[in-house]
Order: structure tokens, then sequence, then C-alpha cells
């Protein structure tokens, strides 16, 4: 019964009328006064951001802020994927004929992740990895690749929860929420950056100007509140970083496995 009543209630605040007055607010600069109390609260290290926090101008433009130069080194060892955001690891495996499985307690698709894309060919069997950004986290998002931008796509949605709650008691969270997709190709295939908005804002931006190429580490996009971003490596490219497991904490630039040579 508590479930039901918890799950009514997310249905009612993930309406996109509330997400948009919440995401005004939010850019605001009423929202300002908030900043601090924001940060109290959610624990989150003020000193590591680029600016001083009366300097911004917004609760939302804190929210996406930069950090100072250097914090996230970035992993240079030759064909290694690194994390593109701060986050928590909340799904990790190999994809089985199109499957992922057991994402806190739920199976989606390829095919409905990446909405019915031709591409989704080439993950059918591959590796994939899903990565929970929460308030506390930085909330802008790197390359985890160097390679070329291939394609973009915007695929419209809900803005449900992506947390505990939200994964597990939602119907099929990923795959149901508004999401920014970004197909790459790297010197070992392909890979699929898939960013998932979230309850109140649901905002997903691409930094602008956006290159064709990017460099491992250079920022590609950022959310306007927390999220989720699940990254899709094609088949039979990718071999995991051994000690990561699902509730590992992982930073901006940390290796996440190593991209098979291509002979």
């Amino acid at each position: 019964m508590k479930i039901s009543f918890f799950r009514l209630l997310t249905e009612l605040s993930s309406r996109k009328s509330v997400s948009r007055l919440t995401g005004a607010f939010a850019k605001s600069r009423a929202s300002r006064g908030l900043i601090p109390r924001f940060a109290k609260t959610y624990g989150i290290r003020v000193q590591d951001a680029e600016k001083a926090v009366h300097e911004y101008g917004s609760l939302n433009e804190f929210f996406s802020r930069r950090l100072k130069s250097g914090l996230r080194p970035i992993d240079a060892t030759p064909n290694t994927l690194v994390s593109p955001v701060d986050a928590m690891i909340t799904g990790i495996g190999p994809i089985h004929e199109g499957l992922i499985v057991n994402v806190k307690g739920q199976d989606y698709t390829i095919q409905e992740l990446l909405n019915e894309s031709p591409r989704m060919i080439n993950y059918t069997n591959g590796y994939y990895c899903v990565l929970y950004l929460s308030p506390t986290d930085y909330h802008r998002i790197h390359s985890p690749v160097t390679g070329d931008i291939l394609e973009k796509e915007h695929v419209p949605g809900k803005v449900y929860p992506v947390n505990e709650f939200g994964l597990r008691h939602m119907r099929r969270v990923l795959s149901r929420n508004e999401r920014l997709i970004t197909y790459m190709q790297h010197d070992a295939g392909e890979i699929a950056v898939v960013k998932v908005g979230a309850l109140n804002v649901s905002s997903i931006q691409y930094v602008v100007p956006l290159p064709d190429r990017l460099e491992h580490g250079d920022e590609l996009a950022y959310f306007e509140f927390g999220s989720t971003v699940v990254l899709l490596m094609e088949n039979g490219t990718f071999k995991p970083r051994a000690a990561l497991e699902v509730g590992s904490k992982v930073n901006v630039g940390e290796a996440l496995g190593m991209f098979k040579r291509r002979d």
C-alpha cells in the first residue's frame, strides 16, 4: 500500500507542467538565496566550484557549475574508457541479445533505450554501465572517449526520478524518461552516451559550441538537475575494470575499462 501511494505521488509530481515550473524558478534570480542551504543540505564541496557561491546568478547556474581546473584528472592510458561523470554505478554488465538485465530489479532492451535506432544492432551483445548522479554530484558530462560525434538524438519523455525509489518502483524509468543520445566513433568502435533526464527540471544541454570531435575528458553536455548516464559499448569491443561493481563511486576521468585493439 505504501509503495503504491508513493508511486501515485511520483506520477503526479512527474508531469511536464510541474517540471517546467520548478525549472523556471531554479533559473530565476529569486532562487539565488537557496544556494547556501542547498549546498549544506547535500554536503556539496563549494570550495571545489569554479566560482564563489555568491557569484552564481541562480540555483540552476550553481547546480550546473564547473569545477576548478585540475580537480578531475583524466586517465590518459591509450584505449581507455573514462567515466563521463561523477556518479554511483547502479548497473553494469554484458548485454545479452539486446537485453540489459536487473538494473534495480528491472530489465531493459536496447531497442527501447535507443528509441528503436538502427544503430541498436551494434550493441545487442555489447556492454553497459549505468551511472547515477545525485544532487551532491558535479553535473557536467564529459566525453568518455576520444572520437567523432556520429549522430545525436533527442527523445522526448517523462520526468520520473532516477534515484533508488524511481528505478525500483516506477516502471522502466530509463527508457521512458526524456533522453539525449550521442553516438561516437572511436579507434576501437562505437559508443552510445545516453543521458537520461530526471524529476523537476529534466533539462539536458549540450555545451556550446559542440565540436564534431572530442578528446576524452572534454565537456560534452550538462544536466540542470540530478540524473543518469547510460554508456553502451559496441559488441566485442570492451573489457571492464575488474574492481567496478554496483555501488562503486567513480569520478570524471577515472578509468572504467579498456577497449580491445582492432587487428
